[in-house]
């Protein structure tokens, strides 16, 4: 099976459990074509087709309930209860249960891709080797929830840059367009999610993210005691993991990664049957590295991307000590190796994408 037809039958799947939003999955194809790391974004159904043959020995490692659809973008700040800014991934659309290694290789190719457009200054061998760094010395511990405050600095620096200055995220947020029709069940889950009970305010569509792109996407915006409110839903759907291994298995693994990570919640983050709502702001959505300050340490931040990716491989606490075992075994070069494998195949599976699409 090529791209195309693997891109025709996961998108035939997706549209036997969730509306289909055509405008947008016409966007998300054009997006495929751009670049390979927003084709690697956008093709997570592929990857889970791919990475069982090419990289067969790692996919035999310990299992964990896992990412999946993990990259260098997935990562992103809330504020949690107490107000404070936390950091961490930012999205379990494709959680499932996985063998660890899955989580670390996407997230090394990722970062390769986005030193090859220039947005981390490290070589391959570099990146690979602090991820891992990262996520070893993540596994031997306990975690820590990445909590901006006193501590990393160089992460509080690099997350509140004048990109993601209020001015220019809600003149954003403000300028999208009002949906003429929103289902009675998105409504009442909005409203019940708004500062307060009784506020006025209008649902906007909004296209974000590249995995999820196609469906349908709702975002309420209010203007609340002096300033602007939003908050935002989607529907999930059974993790394309699933698809890839024709395994007959609905289970949505969002709520529960989530809550087995050690991290601090977001109190705005909800569940309303299969849809997940949520809080945006400036500071409560996800991170793009081109909105990073020119001059960042890329070696501590992807020490830290791997370091909270332990924070949520150590939710499948059974697994802890045998990831920890077979961890202890690898070779230092297995990650770059890795990667170096399935760069190959995303760039053979972008260069045929983008060929097509002419």
């Amino acid at each position: 099976m090529n791209i195309q037809q693997a891109t025709r039958e996961y998108e035939k799947w997706m549209a036997g459990h969730i509306r289909i939003v055509k405008s947008d999955l016409d966007a998300k194809h054009r997006l495929m074509a751009r670049d390979p790391f927003s084709f690697l974004r956008a093709t997570f159904y592929r990857w889970m087709q791919l990475f069982p043959e090419l990289c067969a020995k790692l996919a035999s490692a310990p299992q964990v309930l896992a990412v999946g659809d993990l990259h260098v973008e997935n990562y992103g700040t809330w504020r949690d209860a107490e107000g404070r800014l936390v950091w961490g991934i930012n999205d379990f659309d494709e959680a499932f249960h996985l063998p660890y290694t899955l989580d670390l290789v996407r997230l090394a190719t990722s970062a390769v891709l986005a030193m090859r457009a220039g947005h981390l200054s490290l070589t391959a061998g570099e990146g690979c080797a602090a991820i891992l760094a990262g996520y070893s010395a993540g596994m031997a511990g306990k975690g820590e929830p990445f909590v901006l405050s006193e501590r990393h600095p160089f992460l509080r620096d690099a997350v509140t840059g004048r990109l993601r200055d209020p001015l220019l995220f809600w003149g954003k947020i403000t300028a999208l367009p009002t949906c003429r029709q929103v289902p009675a069940d998105v409504m009442r889950a909005l409203r019940g999610a708004m500062p307060d009970p009784g506020i006025a305010f209008r649902v906007a569509h909004r296209r974000a993210g590249l995995g999820s792109l196609g469906r349908e996407r709702y975002t309420a915006i209010a203007e609340w005691g002096g300033g602007w409110s939003a908050r935002e839903t989607k529907p999930l759907l059974p993790s394309a993991c699933a698809w890839a291994g024709g395994i007959a298995d609905d289970t949505i693994h969002y709520p529960c990664i989530v809550a087995g990570s050690v991290r601090m919640p977001d109190p705005f983050f909800k569940m309303h049957g299969t849809w997940v709502l949520r809080r945006l702001s400036p500071y409560c959505s996800r991170i793009e590295l081109s909105l990073l300050p020119r001059k960042h340490d890329a070696q501590a931040l992807l020490r830290a991307m791997g370091l909270e990716l332990a924070n949520v491989h150590l939710g499948s606490r059974r697994a802890v000590a045998a990831v920890r075992r077979d961890l202890a075994k690898r070779k230092p070069k297995w990650l770059r190796q890795a990667a170096e494998v399935m760069l190959e195949a995303t760039l053979r599976d972008w260069k045929e994408w983008r060929g097509r699409k002419r």
